[in-house]
């Protein structure tokens, strides 16, 4: 048992130890990428597919988590005399965690697998190699404007599933549950801050380059067959949505301390 436990533990070192150089090789191609124009094309098509394609699914989890918010808080806030405020709860909700993130587990399951079986099964069928064996670097050439792609659009995407939370929230609690319109944008303005925005949209770019990421590697590193290929997804999802969890964990301390420091009469009252 004891083996067992040494021998998985070791094996699980080497995948951390691959996982990071081949991070790093794509963080050093990525770079090389931007300053050469001859990528752009790659760079284009990749966020066609994965930015365009991706918006319609984005924008329903984002109105439907707005949604589901006013429903779940109002009875809560209206026993209290403030279902007028039921705005910022949900605006604040929406812009700095439940948006960002839910966008980026959709964006995991949706792209990343994608991503995943694409290159797998070019690693399976060998054509990853025969790439290489012209001479071309198939991290340069495959890698780099997927995580590009990635990088850049998934803050948009955030933006868009942010939009629509707050409008579905709008949606319901004005017409649905009745509360004053006025009111519920004031309180909301009064609550939310530009600081809150920017979190979710700085918060996209890590998710983001995490997705491609993972999901790259996973498709690099599959094995043979149509069972590797599908173990490879799973595993690049099931991996991304944990690196997501881990990654805003992180950034929600590092952000607190951040603002804690710039205004800390705000951050007491």
């Amino acid at each position: 048992m004891i083996e067992s436990l040494g021998a998985r533990t070791v094996e699980g070192m080497g995948s951390i130890g691959r996982f990071g150089r081949f991070v790093a090789q794509a963080i050093r191609t990525s770079i090389w990428s931007i300053s050469r124009s001859s990528t752009y094309p790659l760079i284009w098509m990749q966020m066609n597919v994965i930015g365009v394609r991706s918006v319609p699914v984005i924008m329903i989890t984002g109105a439907f988590v707005g949604m589901t918010l006013s429903i779940q808080a109002y009875d809560q806030l209206a026993g209290m005399g403030l279902e007028e405020h039921l705005g910022v709860l949900i605006n604040i909700s929406v812009v700095k965690e439940l948006g960002p993130v839910l966008a980026a587990v959709m964006l995991a399951g949706r792209i990343g697998g994608a991503l995943t079986a694409e290159l797998g099964t070019m690693n399976v069928t060998e054509q990853i190699d025969a790439v290489r064996s012209m001479g071309t670097d198939p991290v340069r050439y495959l890698v780099a404007p997927r995580i590009l792609a990635c990088l850049l659009l998934t803050p948009f995407l955030i933006i868009y599933a942010d939009l629509m939370g707050i409008v579905g929230g709008y949606f319901v609690s004005v017409i649905y549950l009745g509360i004053n319109s006025r009111a519920y944008w004031s309180f909301s303005a009064s609550g939310v801050e530009l600081w809150d925005v920017c979190i979710g949209v700085i918060k996209g770019f890590f998710f983001g380059a995490a997705i491609a990421a993972v999901s790259c590697y996973k498709g690099f590193t599959c094995k043979e067959g149509a069972h590797g290929v599908g173990q490879a997804c799973t595993e690049a999802f099931v991996t991304s949505f944990i690196s997501i969890l881990a990654l805003d964990f992180a950034l929600v301390v590092i952000f607190k301390a951040i603002y804690n420091t710039l205004w800390p009469i705000r951050s007491l009252v």
